[in-house]
């Protein structure tokens, strides 16, 4: 029985897997908001580089990992996946629980896998500076760490919310030499007319992209990147599940099902979109993928399918996505890196039409998950992560009271260093559940800025 199993240099990805090239039937494209017509590559060059875009587009099956991002990766993968023996012996369950632990990055995450590759792209095009936004802070921390590998400024705008809870995190990203303000922020305009309505904001994803965005478009030496949502992100993210299938081919595994956090979708699409492409294929049709995400941000499990922005300020192009509308501000949970209205078009594709399921959890059960899992794993995880940990928790039981043996996976997206003052407010019983406000969502969704009729 082997408890960590590990890959050598050499088993690193040379190639990210395109999930598009497996689709069914073809992703709806995003939309200009102007001509209502679908984007063109030459819209987009003003905030992405080139080649990103044609990513984006792409529905080659493999896409070539270039050498010096492959140089990077080198520095924490291929990273392990674990046997949760002990886990597994507290619950006296009979599956078997197994998790990648994206946690031995440099930035503590899985966000690195596209930071380095984005800041890559751009240092190609000549970029100077790239803006983006980020809600725990580990996508800011990761592209903070790309661009100072590559010789690239970089600005972060941080949802309030984490800004105020996860002060290290900020200091992670100056020390990588990133300027970063707690938004919505004075330093754009969008950020100002924000502030002067709700002054006490505690901030959203969307509000700090909309920042993002109006930065890089003023400033023609700046580029915008995204951590998470768009199709190149979750490309890039594949190592992590092309790696877990050569682990499992290893030891003769294969996955019954396979569980993953989802605030915009990188992480759990990057660790199960290769095994869904046995899905989509036929060979494994009874494979069960889960998103879990909070119950007081439950996008894929009460949101709208349709197009809406990406961002609060409508400036992004209209996405094709389940939302709770882009004017939505999620509660100030601890899970900061699932604060989002909306969701990646290509995992809400697969989620309309029946290929992954969803699940919605409370932040109180969340962190008792995390806790337990810190008692017998070891490992001291993200809020965020914790939710895929709760969902393997109550499948366990059901295996041990079914007496049904199963192959759990999920990917264990970071670790919870930077959170314990969530921790300690869970160890206080301080946590508070937030419920789904519904009336709040309604008032969001009545300014969708497109009505096709789909739901």
């Amino acid at each position: 029985m082997e408890e960590k199993i590990l890959l050598g240099e050499e088993e690193i990805p040379r190639q990210w897997y395109n999930i598009q090239a497996d689709l069914p039937s073809p992703l709806d494209p995003p939309i200009n908001p102007a001509t209502k017509e679908p984007i063109k590559p030459e819209e987009l060059a003003p905030i992405f580089p080139m080649e990103l875009i044609k990513q984006e587009a792409s529905t080659e099956r493999w896409i070539p990992i270039p050498d010096e991002v492959r140089d990077v990766y080198r520095l924490w993968r291929p990273t392990p996946l674990y046997r949760a023996i002990r886990l597994e012996a507290k619950l006296k369950t009979p599956a078997r629980i197994y998790y990648k632990w994206e946690g031995v990055s440099p930035p503590g995450s899985h966000k690195p896998n596209t930071a380095v590759a984005q800041a890559y792209y751009n240092m190609k095009e000549g970029t100077e500076r790239i803006a983006t936004e980020t809600g725990a802070g580990q996508w800011g921390s990761a592209l903070a760490f790309g661009c100072m590998l590559f010789g690239l400024k970089c600005t972060v705008y941080m949802v309030a919310a984490s800004y105020d809870q996860k002060p290290y995190r900020r200091v992670m990203m100056e020390t990588w030499n990133a300027k970063v303000y707690r938004s919505p922020s004075t330093n754009t305009e969008f950020g100002r007319k924000y502030l002067q309505n709700d002054p006490n904001t505690s901030g959203s994803l969307g509000i700090a992209i909309s920042e993002a965005v109006e930065d890089a478009a003023n400033d023609d030496r700046a580029h915008y990147a995204l951590g998470s949502v768009l199709n190149h992100v979750l490309l890039h993210q594949t190592v992590v599940g092309l790696e877990a299938k050569r682990a499992f081919e290893q030891i003769g595994e294969y996955p019954d099902v396979i569980f993953g956090c989802v605030g915009g979708g990188s992480n759990f699409c990057g660790a199960c979109f290769p095994f869904v492409a046995d899905k989509l294929r036929g060979d494994k049709p009874d494979l069960r993928v889960v998103a879990c995400e909070p119950m007081a941000c439950p996008t894929l499990t009460k949101g709208l399918y349709m197009y809406d922005f990406g961002d609060c300020a409508g400036m992004t192009p209209l996405l094709k996505m389940f939302t709770l509308g882009h004017a939505f501000v999620p509660p100030p949970i601890h899970a900061g890196g699932l604060r989002y209205h909306g969701d990646a078009p290509l995992l809400c594709k697969l989620v309309k039409e029946g290929w992954i399921e969803a699940a919605a959890y409370h932040q109180t059960e969340v962190f008792k998950a995390a806790k337990l899992f810190a008692e017998t794993e070891g490992f001291l995880i993200a809020p965020e992560s914790a939710h895929e940990v709760k969902a393997v928790i109550d499948e366990a039981i059901r295996c041990k009271e079914e007496g049904k043996e199963e192959v759990i996976f999920f990917n264990n997206s970071g670790h919870g260093h930077f959170d314990l003052q969530a921790y300690d407010a869970f160890l206080q019983g301080k946590l508070v559940d937030y419920e789904y406000p519904a009336e709040l969502v309604k008032q969001a969704l009545e300014n969708l800025p497109v009505d096709d009729g789909t739901e």
